[in-house]
C-alpha cells in the first residue's frame, strides 16, 4: 500500500507551495543473508538458504490488514432500484477509463531487477526486503476486498461490479510485481498461505469507502513523491522498481477517484455533521498510522535519499488537501501542533515497542504498556479535537477541477 519536504516547516492551508528534499545521511552496509517466507515477517536467518521457511505473521495495530464488510448492505447501497442518486452515466464513463488499461504493458521487469538486488546489502537490504513485503500484503488486501465486491455487486449493479472487478486487476497486478521483485532477494510471499492465514478485520460499507478512498489518494501521493524525488536525484535509484511509480500511482489516482463517486452517490456520507465527525477520525487514523510505520523504517528512506518525517508531512499535507474536495471537514495539518503531536506519537511508540522487545514476564509488560497506551490515546484524541479544516461538500465536489492523469 505504497513524498517531499524540508524542515516541515508547516504550509498555509491548502496552498500550493512546492516543498524542497533535503539529502540525509547515507550509512554503512553489512552482509545480511537472505532466507525464503511465506508469510509476513523480518528476515533474520545467519544462513544463506534456498529451501522454503515457513515464518510467523506478525500483527500488530500498524500491520497491512485484511478488510471484509457486509456485502449485503454494500449490494443495498449501490441498488439503483433502491437508491435514485446512483448516476450510472458518470460510472459508465469511468468504466470506460478502467477498461482501456493504461497499465496492461507497463510493468515489465528487465535485467536490471536482479542486478539491482544483488547490489543491495546490510541494513538496506534487510529494510528494503520488508518494504516489497508490507506493500505486497497491502496491495494483495485491496484484491481480495476488490474481487468480493465485484463478485457480489454483479446483479445488483454490473457496472460498479465491473469497476470493482478491474481495480482488482490493477491491484493484483500491482502485488504480483512486488512479489515477482522479493525474488530478486531470494523471498516470495505465498499469498494462497497469507489468504487464510492473516485476520481480517470487519468496516460498514460506508467506513470501508472512507479508509479505500484515502489509502488510495495516500498511496498516489506517496509513489508519486518517491518517483519525482529519484528522477531528480538519479543516484539514490538503488533498485528499478521506483521507476513503474508514476504509471502506477495513476492506477491508485483512478481508485481513489471511482471511490470519490460511490461516495457522492450516498449523500448522507458527506454533508451532515455525522460525516464531518467520521472524515477527521479517517484522515487522523490513515495518517497517524504512516507516520508510525515509517519513522520505525527510517534506513528506508534514509537509503532512498529522503528524510522520512519530511516525506511524511508532505504526503499527509497533500492527501489532506486531496481529501478537502470531498470530506465536509479534514484535519488541519498545516497547524504546527499538528506534527508535534505526531512526533509525541512517535516517541511513545518506539518506548511500547521496547517494552515489547524487553525480556520481563507478559504480565510485566502489559502493565509497563498501561499508561504508554493511555498516553498515546491522549495524543490521538488531543489531535482529533485540534479545530478542523472546513473543507468540500457533496455539493461543491462537482465543481472542482479534475486531476489529470
Amino acid at each position: 500500500m505504497a513524498a517531499e519536504m524540508a524542515v516541515v516547516k508547516p504550509i498555509s492551508k491548502f496552498s500550493y507551495a512546492t516543498p524542497k528534499f533535503t539529502t540525509p545521511r547515507m550509512f554503512s552496509y553489512s552482509k545480511f543473508s537472505t532466507i525464503r517466507m511465506s508469510a509476513t515477517s523480518n528476515p533474520s536467518s545467519t544462513n544463506p538458504s534456498k529451501k522454503a521457511t515457513k515464518t510467523e505473521i506478525k500483527e500488530t495495530l500498524l500491520t497491512p490488514r485484511f478488510y471484509t464488510t457486509d456485502f449485503d448492505e454494500m449490494e443495498a447501497l449501490f441498488n439503483t432500484e433502491i437508491n435514485k442518486n446512483i448516476n450510472n452515466d458518470e460510472f459508465e464513463a469511468m468504466l470506460q477509463e478502467f477498461q482501456t488499461d493504461y497499465n496492461k504493458t507497463h510493468f515489465v521487469r528487465n535485467k536490471e531487477f536482479k542486478e539491482a538486488a544483488d547490489k543491495l546489502d546490510g541494513p538496506l537490504r534487510q529494510i528494503f526486503v520488508e518494504f516489497l513485503e508490507r506493500s505486497c500484503t497491502a496491495e494483495f488486501s485491496g484484491f481480495l476486498l476488490y474481487k468480493e465486491l465485484g463478485r457480489r455487486l454483479k446483479k445488483t449493479n454490473p457496472i460498479v461490479a465491473e469497476m470493482f472487478s478491474l481495480m482488482s486487476r490493477d491491484e493484483a497486478r500491482h502485488a504480483g510485481f512486488l512479489n515477482k521483485s522479493l525474488s530478486d532477494f531470494n523471498l516470495a510471499l505465498d499469498l494462497g498461505f497469507l489468504t487464510k492465514a492473516r485476520k481480517y478485520t470487519f468496516f460498514k460499507p460506508k467506513f470501508i469507502l472512507y479508509a479505500t478512498y484515502l489509502s488510495e489518494k495516500i498511496g498516489y501521493w506517496r509513489y508519486i513523491t518517491i518517483y519525482r524525488h529519484l528522477k531528480t536525484n538519479p543516484e539514490y535509484q538503488c533498485y528499478p522498481i521506483f521507476k513503474f511509480f508514476e504509471n502506477w500511482c495513476q492506477d491508485e489516482n483512478r481508485h481513489g477517484d471511482f471511490i470519490s463517486a460511490m461516495m457522492k452517490a450516498h449523500p448522507t456520507f458527506l454533508n451532515d455533521w455525522k460525516a464531518k465527525l467520521w472524515s477527521r477520525f479517517f484522515c487522523l487514523s490513515v495518517y497517524v498510522t504512516m507516520y508510525l510505520n515509517d519513522c520505525q523504517r527510517t534506513s528506508f528512506y534514509e537509503g532512498i535519499g529522503l528524510n522520512t518525517k519530511e516525506f511524511d508531512m508532505h504526503v499527509i499535507i497533500e492527501t489532506n488537501r486531496t481529501a478537502a474536495r470531498l470530506f465536509p471537514a479534514v484535519l488541519d495539518v498545516a497547524n504546527p501542533k499538528f506534527q508535534q503531536r505526531l512526533d509525541k506519537m512517535v516517541e511513545i511508540n518506539e518506548k511500547i515497542a521496547a517494552v515489547s522487545e524487553s525480556d520481563d514476564i507478559p504480565v510485566v509488560k502489559n502493565l509497563k504498556k498501561i499508561p504508554l497506551i493511555a498516553s498515546l490515546v491522549s495524543e490521538l484524541v488531543a489531535t482529533y479535537l485540534m479545530p478542523p479544516v472546513e473543507s468540500g461538500s457533496v455539493n461543491l465536489a462537482e465543481f472542482e477541477p479534475r486531476l489529470v492523469y
